[in-house]
C-alpha cells in the first residue's frame, strides 16, 4: 500500500466531537446492561463511603474500558474520547474508578464474584455463549498462573513455583464440544501459594454455576419448544468431568468434584505408587494412539504411533483412612525418551519410556481408554484462556493493593465472558471461538461517527469494513429499539 501522491496528507487535527474508536461497545455494553451487570453490581456491591457509590455504573466503565482494550487504569480513560460522553451516561475517569477500587476489601471482592456469576447466567439465558451445557459432556477445568509484577509495593507478591515476582491467579473454565471456555471462577492470591490452594472451594462453586448454567441455557433453547428447562436437563443429563494437572491431586479436590456429582480427570505425577502400578501393566495392554508423527492404516483401521496408552485400575490414597480412598482407573501414555544422556557411548539395548498418568473415575463404557487419554489432553484449552486474560486486560495489575488487584481480576473475568457472549451473537463461526483480540479488533474497535436526528443517533461506520456482516448481525440481535445505553 503507497500514499496518496495525488492529494497527500498534510495535516492532522484532534478536533471532531462526533467520533468515537470504539463502536463495538455500543451493543456489547447493552447487551451487558440487559443482562443486568450495572443492576446487580448496585445490589451486591457495598463499598463504603462515597467512593462506592454509583458501584454499577463504575463496575461498568471498568468492564467496557477492558473490552475496548485497557489493561491498566490509566487506559481506562479511552471510554472518554470523542463522542462517548454522547453515547454512554457518565463515563467515569480513570481516577475515580481507581480510588474505587482501592478502597475494596476482600468481602467486596466476594461480592463481585456474585455479580460475575450472576451476569454469566443471564448472558447463558440471552446467548448461546454456553452451547450444549444440557446435553453434551461438560468440561471443567481449573489452573493457576503467575501474574509477573515488577517491585515490592504489590501486597502478597512473591515468588512461586515459575521462579517469577508476581500473583497467584487461580482460575475455573467451563466448555463443552459446541461452546469456548468461559470462566465460572477466580480468584487472585499471593505469588508464593501452593496451586492446590482453595481448589477445593472453586471446585464446588464451579460445579453449582454449572447447575444454574444449565437451567439457564435450557430455558434460552426451549422458548420456542414449550418444553421445560427441568425436562430437558433430566432428559439429557451428562455428569460433569473435572480436569486438572497433578498439583491438584489430592483428596480435597477431588472429594470435592465427587461430592458436587462431577467425574475427575486428573494428573497423578510420578510417585512410587504409580510407578509400583505401570510396572503391572503387560506389554500387550499397550494401543498405539494418534500422537505426534503417528500414521494410519486404512486396512488394518488402527494408528501406528510411538505413543501408546494402558489401563488398570486404581485405588486413590489408599493409604489415607476409608472414607477418602477412591476408586477409579489409571490411565498411562508412554512415548519413547529420544532425549540423549551425556557421555552416552551406545544406545540402550530395550526401549526406554517416559510415562504420563492421570487417574479418573469416568465409567470404561462411556469413556474408553483412548478417548479417556485424548479428553484428558485437551485440558490445555485453560492454558489458553490465561493466556488470553494475560494478553487483555490481566496484561497488568494495576494497584499496589491486593484487594483493589483481586477486584481487577474479577472485572477482567466479566469483560472476557462479555465479549465471548457478543461473538456468538455475531452469527460468525470463526469469532464465536476466536481470541479476545481477534473479537476486539473485528467488532469492537470499530471507528464511526454520530449523527443526531430527531432525538434519535445514528453510527456511521468506514465502508468495505471487512466485518461488516457480523458487526451488523451483533447490533441487530442486541439493539432492539435503541434503550439508553450506561456505562
Amino acid at each position: 500500500m503507497q500514499l496518496s501522491h495525488t492529494r497527500p496528507v498534510t495535516a492532522a487535527h484532534f478536533d471532531d466531537p462526533n467520533l468515537v474508536s470504539c463502536a463495538g461497545l455500543v451493543p456489547i455494553m447493552a447487551l451487558a446492561e440487559q443482562s443486568g451487570l450495572l443492576a446487580l453490581a448496585d445490589t451486591h456491591l457495598s463499598v463504603p463511603t462515597d467512593k462506592g457509590s454509583n458501584a454499577g455504573r463504575k463496575i461498568g466503565s471498568v468492564v467496557g474500558g477492558m473490552i475496548g482494550g485497557a489493561d491498566s487504569i490509566t487506559d481506562l480513560g479511552r471510554i472518554r474520547h470523542g463522542a462517548m460522553g454522547v453515547l454512554f451516561d457518565r463515563p467515569y475517569a480513570p481516577s475515580t474508578i481507581g480510588s474505587f477500587l482501592r478502597a475494596s476489601s476482600f468481602g467486596h471482592v466476594r461480592q463481585l464474584d456474585a455479580v460475575a456469576s450472576r451476569l454469566l447466567c443471564a448472558l447463558a439465558e440471552r446467548t448461546p455463549v454456553v452451547t450444549g451445557i444440557g446435553t453434551e459432556r461438560v468440561l471443567v477445568d481449573i489452573d493457576d498462573t503467575i501474574v509477573e509484577v515488577h517491585g515490592h509495593s504489590k501486597q502478597g507478591s512473591g515468588y512461586g513455583y515459575s521462579g517469577v515476582r508476581g500473583l497467584n491467579s487461580l482460575i475455573t473454565t467451563v466448555s463443552t464440544s459446541a461452546a469456548a471456555p468461559v470462566i465460572t471462577g477466580q480468584r487472585l492470591r499471593k505469588g508464593s501459594c501452593g496451586s492446590s490452594r482453595g481448589a477445593r472451594r472453586m471446585i464446588a462453586d464451579t460445579l453449582a454455576v454449572v447447575e444454574r448454567l444449565r437451567t439457564a441455557a435450557a430455558s434460552q433453547a426451549n422458548t420456542a419448544s414449550g418444553t421445560t428447562p427441568a425436562q430437558t436437563i433430566t432428559a439429557t443429563r451428562h455428569t460433569p468431568l473435572v480436569r486438572a494437572d497433578s498439583a491438584y491431586f489430592g483428596y480435597p479436590a477431588i472429594g470435592a468434584a465427587l461430592a458436587g456429582g462431577a467425574d475427575v480427570s486428573i494428573t497423578t505425577g510420578l510417585n512410587s505408587v504409580t510407578r509400583a502400578a505401570i510396572a503391572t501393566i503387560t506389554d500387550d495392554a499397550w494401543t498405539p494412539i494418534e500422537y505426534t508423527n503417528a500414521l494410519f492404516d486404512e486396512d488394518t483401521q488402527r494408528w501406528f504411533s510411538a505413543a501408546e496408552v494402558a489401563e488398570i485400575p486404581f485405588t486413590a490414597f489408599a493409604s489415607q483412612k476409608k472414607a477418602h480412598r477412591i476408586p477409579g482407573r489409571l490411565i498411562v501414555r508412554r512415548i519413547p525418551d529420544l532425549r540423549p544422556k551425556k557421555n552416552q557411548g551406545q544406545r540402550e539395548l530395550f526401549d526406554v519410556w517416559r510415562f504420563h498418568a492421570f487417574f479418573t473415575t469416568t465409567d470404561p463404557a462411556d469413556l474408553g481408554t483412548v478417548a479417556a487419554d485424548k479428553l484428558h489432553r485437551h485440558h490445555a484449552i485453560i492454558e489458553q484462556v490465561h493466556a488470553d486474560l494475560k494478553n487483555s486486560a490481566l496484561a497488568h495489575l494495576p494497584s499496589s493493593r491486593h484487594a483493589a488487584n483481586a477486584a481487577w481480576l474479577v472485572c477482567a473475568v466479566m469483560a472476557f465472558n462479555l465479549t465471548r457472549a457478543a461473538a456468538t451473537l455475531t452469527g460468525d463461526p470463526k469469532l464465536t471461538k476466536a481470541t479476545t483480540a481477534t473479537i476486539r479488533d473485528t467488532i469492537v474497535t470499530v471507528p464511526a461517527r454520530v449523527a443526531s436526528s430527531a432525538r434519535k443517533r445514528t453510527l456511521h461506520l468506514p465502508t468495505n469494513w471487512q466485518w461488516e456482516i457480523p458487526w451488523t448481525t451483533l447490533f441487530d440481535n442486541v439493539i432492539g429499539q435503541n434503550p439508553p445505553l450506561t456505562a
